[in-house]
């Protein structure tokens, strides 16, 4: 039936051509923007998880820019205790040379103040953007660590967390302590065991507290074979470990001065004694002691190099007896700084890869296909001229109705 009225092939043809149009249009802009999902309404699942990851992208960036800087600091720390390991190599020249008889001890002590002026000057020198990782005396819980944002973690279930790289700090400057008295309350914790050394024997001295944190701000101190009594503050972040490793050097010190041959080391982190003095030596079981009051203030970690005189015979031999341990404290924090210092940048080139990769997650989900689009687009163009041109003969229609009339 044909009717003037109703003329259903011209809107059906309409209707197509409505279709035709519409995807044009989102095949145009397909291309103009590059992506196949450019707003919520392209589709909203798709679009919301991109912009997720999107906002994740420019959380690793910063986190990059947070790893870079803390590995500059670190670096700077290293390169400073690296320095200052140097120094103490030369400064070990001068006392092994001062234990000579027929030397100027003055003259050599004069250069042995010189180059400990030069590593005051490396260590206040060592900072970076204002933090200085070889100055830490605070005994400050926190202090003893710099924290490096160094992850975003996204569980499941959406909750955003983050991670730290810590880096201890170390303390290589020549600070002297701020000791404290007993406060009445007893000691803190009993370091020693009671045991008698024999001459030309080796033991460990301390065997019940290594891998655990020490007190800050608490005075630990030294009393064995008879020595002068020899003391240590500790600072925030110390362990046992390195109370045990500050009391050696001092002892070693007090040994030399006293002409007895007792040599203290560290041991696999214990405190270690090699009695060659010619008689036992007996440990008592409170030698070893630390006190509950933790008003103290930590001095450097070299602060015994302040006190080395070689001027006069003993005070040469007690240098030689301190030395080697300072230089260990020395070796171990550049040691300790090189291996923050790689982590961070393992950590660095981790988090650029995995922007990357979320960055190609990101264009695999709205990124349109530039080859498809454009084949698309010339059908389409194709099909528009198709659908004008069947909308203009369903429109001729009615007027091959007058025909009937005539």
């Amino acid at each position: 039936m044909s009717s003037i009225l109703t003329n259903t092939g011209a809107m059906t043809a309409l209707q197509t051509l409505r279709g035709i149009n519409q995807n044009l249009t989102k095949t145009q802009d397909m291309i103009s923007t590059g992506k196949k999902v450019a707003t919520a309404k392209d589709n909203a699942a798709i679009w919301s998880i991109s912009k997720v990851m999107e906002s994740d992208v420019k959380g690793f960036t910063a986190i990059s820019e947070s790893l870079s800087l803390g590995q500059s600091t670190v670096a700077v720390a290293r390169n400073g205790s690296e320095q200052v390991t140097e120094l103490l190599g030369e400064i070990k020249k001068k006392i092994v040379a001062a234990q000579e008889d027929n030397v100027d001890r003055a003259k050599l002590q004069d250069d042995l103040e010189s180059l400990r002026n030069q590593v005051t000057s490396i260590v206040n020198a060592a900072q970076f953007n204002g933090q200085n990782l070889l100055k830490q005396t605070s005994v400050t819980a926190g202090d003893g660590t710099m924290e490096v944002l160094s992850s975003l973690d996204r569980n499941a279930s959406g909750g955003v967390g983050n991670s730290t790289v810590d880096v201890t700090k170390r303390d290589l400057s020549v600070d002297a302590e701020q000791a404290v008295g007993s406060d009445g309350a007893g000691t803190a914790v009993d370091l020693s065991d009671a045991k008698t050394v024999a001459d030309g024997d080796a033991v460990t001295a301390v065997t019940d507290s290594t891998g655990q944190d020490a007190v800050a701000g608490a005075q630990y101190s030294a009393t064995i074979g008879g020595l002068a009594s020899q003391t240590y503050v500790a600072r925030d972040g110390d362990t046992f470990t390195d109370v045990y490793r500050q009391l050696a050097a001092r002892l070693n010190a007090a040994a030399g001065e006293a002409g007895e041959d007792l040599v203290f080391s560290i041991q696999n982190g214990e405190l270690a004694l090699q009695n060659n003095s010619g008689t036992d030596v007996t440990i008592a079981a409170n030698d070893i002691q630390g006190d509950n009051n933790t008003d103290g203030t930590a001095g450097g970690g070299l602060e015994l190099l302040d006190d080395l005189d070689i001027s006069t015979e003993t005070g040469a031999a007690g240098a030689l007896g301190a030395i080697d341990g300072l230089i260990e404290i020395a070796v171990g924090a550049a040691s300790e700084f090189g291996v923050s210092e790689r982590r961070l940048e393992i950590q660095n080139d981790f988090v650029s890869r995995l922007s990357d990769s979320l960055k190609s997650g990101i264009g695999a989900l709205v990124d349109a296909d530039m080859e498809e689009a454009s084949a698309r687009l010339q059908a389409l163009q194709v099909q528009q001229q198709l659908g004008v041109q069947a909308l203009s003969i369903a429109n001729q229609a009615p007027q091959n109705i007058l025909a009937l009339f005539r």
